[in-house]
């Protein structure tokens, strides 16, 4: 749906269409209350905008929260740290989240993280777009990073053992 028809969804089934002034406010909103508190639930955090006077459904909250590069960790929303998609961003807001970090091999690494910190660590790395990471997947608690050969993993062993200090 491009956003011509969204609009013409908005106003067909709500009688109203969201502004950009109004999703800025909306988000400007949810940056506010994750700073404020800790929220674990997208459902909490629908509820505390609605109390604020946002109309807001969870779908709506969840593609704000994606596009904010909200975090989950710990069971709970975390902002991005500013400096998070600079290629060598500041990841403290992360650092307590992570365990272990060894290599598997000559092309993959693996990091530990807390339970479910895995995919917030992992979505960190993604946009810090380092030139040695082919690419991330993550579980619950785990992270293996593919490398294109054994001198970038040497050289992304040696970066995250130092931004994470371990």
């Amino acid at each position: 749906m491009n956003m011509h028809n969204t609009c013409k969804f908005m106003q067909r089934h709500t009688g109203r269409t969201l502004t950009d002034h109004q999703q800025l406010v909306r988000r400007n909103a949810i940056v506010r209350i994750l700073r404020n508190g800790i929220v674990r639930r997208q459902e909490d955090l629908v509820r505390l905008l609605r109390k604020e006077g946002h109309e807001v459904t969870q779908s709506s909250v969840s593609r704000d929260l994606r596009d904010l590069g909200v975090l989950k960790a710990s069971g709970r929303y975390v902002l991005p740290p500013d400096e998070i998609t600079r290629a060598n961003g500041d990841f403290d807001a992360l650092t307590q989240f992570v365990r272990e970090i060894r290599a598997a091999g000559p092309c993959i690494t693996v990091v530990k993280t807390t339970i479910g910190a895995a995919q917030s660590v992992a979505v960190a790395i993604d946009k810090a777009e380092w030139p040695e990471v082919v690419g991330t997947l993550s579980g619950d608690d785990t992270i293996f990073i593919a490398t294109e050969d054994a001198r970038a993993q040497a050289k992304l062993v040696e970066r995250l053992r130092t931004i994470f200090r371990v």
